[in-house]
């Protein structure tokens, strides 16, 4: 079987390392892979989309080849309101979350676009200043509100492979920071998740019928989490900086797994 790896050329410099434990554990796996940053002009049985362009995913799942993952799941994952109203939708908890245009709630709060990742475009705003500026700078569309819940900057990103709990982590932001990201500072450590937090990570997965995820929960001081975001595609330091397995491994006997089945 014939496939590739689709990053941008930008992502493909920064993603290097998982780029190469790809496509050494798909020649493992009998599998013929490639790494492509720009739409294919030959076919392919399968496309590794590691991009946030639903639309691009749309045109390349038309073309026959199976998206791992599937378009309908970039689009929500890449949409903030969209990822709240699933939530809602399966009776998930979930931090609030509204259009910045239909509602404010008090002071503080946290803006931010409603395709934002990394912690980038996220803005805590303790005055109305502070979000007047934000407000500013964005479309009316563009942003979506959120409550500032206390979490001493901590979070919970648990990897999905298929409906499989494939690791999760515990995030701590920098000192200095309200945001939780390992990218931008923050330190993590391995979490084990409980039979109901298992079950309700499985029915979001199961729900929008995703490959491969992650679904970022907030930690609340007063107990329990709600789910914040879903990445796709999700980047995959803090699983290998916490557990003893190539995820690229994992993810190529997947890809296998079903594209034989």
């Amino acid at each position: 079987m014939k496939g590739a790896v689709y990053y941008s050329a930008q992502e493909a410099l920064r993603n290097q390392g998982f780029i190469a434990d790809l496509l050494t554990e798909a020649k493992w796996h009998e599998l013929s892979l490639e790494l492509i940053t720009s739409p294919p002009s030959s076919s392919y049985d399968f496309l590794i989309y590691r991009d946030r362009n639903p639309e691009l995913a749309r045109q390349l799942e038309q073309t026959g080849c199976r998206l791992f993952n599937r378009p309908a799941v970039n689009e929500i994952a890449n949409d903030k309101l969209r990822t709240f109203e699933l939530a809602s939708l399966l009776g998930i908890p979930a931090v609030p979350t509204f259009r910045a245009d239909k509602r404010l709630p008090d002071l503080p709060f946290v803006l931010k676009t409603r395709n934002g990742h990394g912690g980038s475009e996220v803005f805590l705003c303790r005055t109305q200043v502070q979000a007047d500026e934000v407000l500013s700078r964005y479309a009316e569309n563009e942003l979506i509100v959120q409550p500032f819940i206390e979490s001493n900057s901590q979070d919970v990103r648990v990897f999905m492979l298929g409906d499989e709990v494939l690791g999760a982590v515990k995030r701590s932001g920098a000192a200095d920071s309200f945001k939780s990201n390992y990218t931008l500072g923050g330190s993590v450590e391995k979490y084990t998740l409980d039979n109901t937090q298992t079950k309700q990570v499985q029915t979001v997965a199961r729900a929008i019928k995703s490959d491969y995820i992650g679904i970022d929960f907030l930690l609340p001081g007063h107990g329990g989490w709600l789910l914040n975001e879903i990445e796709d595609p999700v980047g995959a330091r803090s699983l290998y900086a916490t557990h003893d397995f190539s995820v690229a491994e994992k993810l190529m006997a997947y890809i296998q797994n079903q594209m034989e089945s």
